[in-house]
């Protein structure tokens, strides 16, 4: 018993003497404890979102618009119930080619009457300022009107100024009538090239300039698309005043003279208002091509075909717009 008391002891001791601090030996003591505010705060709220930039706007390109006015004597006065459509949107061509009426009005529009001065010119126009009768029973004329009177009655309204002098770019169609051949007048007395253009087989007298003949533009380019694409119009606003040949009454010579036209032209239409990018038509029924009392009619209906068609107008030229050149 004494002896395991002894060994215990010395046990012991030896326990606590390995306890005792070595200088030679290397400790490892615990860190202090950390306290709450030695940790740095971490913010957990959801980060800034930044404001999404709308995509830009496509870039609009200056797009030339042209107008091409069709033939069709007295419904000519319908163009201007277009134009004035047109002006009120702010739609104002860059190039303007006409046909016989359309022409006439053309050649107005371009000398820089706008839809208000064309609208007074026609309400204040008498007939007979441009109505020179001739006498083709004792002379080798072939049309009752000479076109003198219409020819002067034009260049009074543009103040005598050249084709190529008017503000917008202007265009004429006439027919060649000995070979049958469109001519564009671009260049030159503008009431002679109106009178050219309007010289309707029959009622007038054909036009000679130069070593040509030319009679009405009607029988070649009815509404003139095509020659306002040649003078460089990308967006054609084409104008339809034509009349179905069923719907043409034919009590006059005049009128079956326009009732003729108009079955000529039609194939001719198809084919030139196909390419247009606008056409307008105005509803103007049995309108006569002599009716020349129903202005005020006519320029109405103008008006409210082309507002018929206006929202597409402008989607279809915003789109050109839009659309690189080529």
């Amino acid at each position: 018993m004494q002896l395991k008391r002894f060994a215990f002891a010395i046990l012991a001791a030896a326990a606590l003497a390995g306890c005792q601090t070595n200088p030679n030996t290397v400790t490892t003591e615990l860190p202090p404890p950390i306290k709450s505010t030695d940790v740095p705060l971490v913010s957990v709220e959801p980060p800034v979102q930044q404001p999404v930039q709308p995509p830009a706007p496509p870039v609009q390109r200056k797009v030339k618009i042209g107008l091409a006015l069709g033939g069709g004597a007295a419904r000519g006065f319908a163009h201007i119930g277009v134009i004035k459509a047109l002006e009120a949107q702010g739609i104002v061509p860059d190039i303007v080619v006409g046909t016989s009426a359309g022409s006439v009005v053309g050649a107005l529009y371009a000398a820089g009457n706008d839809a208000k001065a064309l609208q007074k010119m026609a309400v204040d126009l008498d007939e007979s300022a441009i109505s020179d009768w001739a006498l083709p029973l004792f002379s080798k004329s072939s049309g009752v009107l000479k076109g003198e009177a219409l020819q002067a009655f034009v260049n009074k309204a543009v103040h005598q100024a050249t084709i190529e002098k008017l503000k917008i770019p202007f265009g004429a169609v006439a027919s060649d009538l000995k070979t049958g051949q469109p001519i564009l007048f671009q260049r030159g007395n503008t009431g002679m090239a109106v009178r050219a253009s309007s010289a309707v087989p029959g009622v007038f007298q054909p036009v000679k300039i130069g070593d040509h003949t030319y009679v009405d533009g009607g029988l070649v380019a009815p509404v003139p698309v095509r020659f306002a694409k040649e003078m460089g119009a990308e967006f054609v606003i084409a104008v339809n005043i034509s009349t179905q040949a069923e719907a043409q009454a034919t009590n006059s010579s005049l009128e079956v003279i326009m009732q003729t036209f108009s079955i000529m032209g039609q194939r001719i239409n198809q084919l030139e208002l196909r390419d247009a990018d606008i056409v307008i038509q105005p509803p103007l029924g049995k309108m006569g091509s002599a009716e020349f009392t129903n202005r005020a009619g006519a320029m109405l209906a103008g008006e409210r075909a082309t507002m018929a068609v206006m929202a597409q107008l402008k989607q279809k030229l915003k789109a050109r717009r839009e659309t690189p050149a080529p």
